[in-house]
């Protein structure tokens, strides 16, 4: 006798991206019902360092779960929901959320001190992914040629296109890249959580 099939069972697999996904989506939504209110007053960041307000420090991290229109955050997560889980099941949650709040730290700080326009988006994240999934099979003391490949392709293309007038920020994915790059060389060779 054959063995009787269960229906599949979703499971919650990357409780980060997905978590990290949904809240996204909620702020989205909410921002559409505040007329668009909410996202610019709580998920985005601003030129200026305004040390004495508490909210000021807030958007230096919420600003990658705002998003500009739904195009906006299809694109980000698109990217973040096909490579996200694998580097959450490489190198576990907690590490995966540290790299995610330093690198929207970053991009926060950098665009508050050099930038005269404001920052919202997942972008930075996506690329901060993008390069650090060119680690994830890398054997202590070898370059992965692939890290060197997307290096090139995404990051320079972003560096080229800086130079033309857009509504992008290129600065938050080349950040991105950048932390990305650190976290692999930095994290090395590990194992699954």
């Amino acid at each position: 006798m054959g063995k009787t099939r269960l229906p599949l069972k979703p499971t919650y697999n990357s409780p980060v991206i997905l978590t990290f996904a949904l809240a996204a989506c909620l702020i989205m939504a909410a921002d559409g019902f505040s007329g668009g209110r909410l996202t610019p007053n709580f998920f985005a960041t601003y030129p200026g360092f305004h040390l004495a307000s508490p909210l000021f420090y807030f958007r230096l991290f919420s600003h990658a779960l705002g998003h500009k229109n739904w195009a906006h955050l299809t694109a980000n997560f698109s990217v973040i929901l096909l490579i996200g889980p694998i580097l959450e099941e490489k190198y576990g949650s907690g590490n995966l959320i540290k790299m995610m709040l330093i690198t929207a730290l970053i991009t926060g700080l950098l665009n508050a001190a050099f930038f005269t326009t404001g920052l919202l988006g997942a972008s930075g994240l996506a690329f901060m992914m993008i390069l650090l999934a060119s680690f994830v099979n890398n054997k202590e003391g070898e370059l992965p040629l692939t890290f060197l490949l997307v290096l090139v392709l995404f990051l320079a293309k972003e560096v080229v296109q800086a130079f033309g007038q857009d509504d992008i920020s290129q600065f938050a994915h080349i950040m991105g890249g950048i932390c990305g790059s650190v976290f692999g060389f930095w994290r090395g060779p590990q194992h699954s959580r």
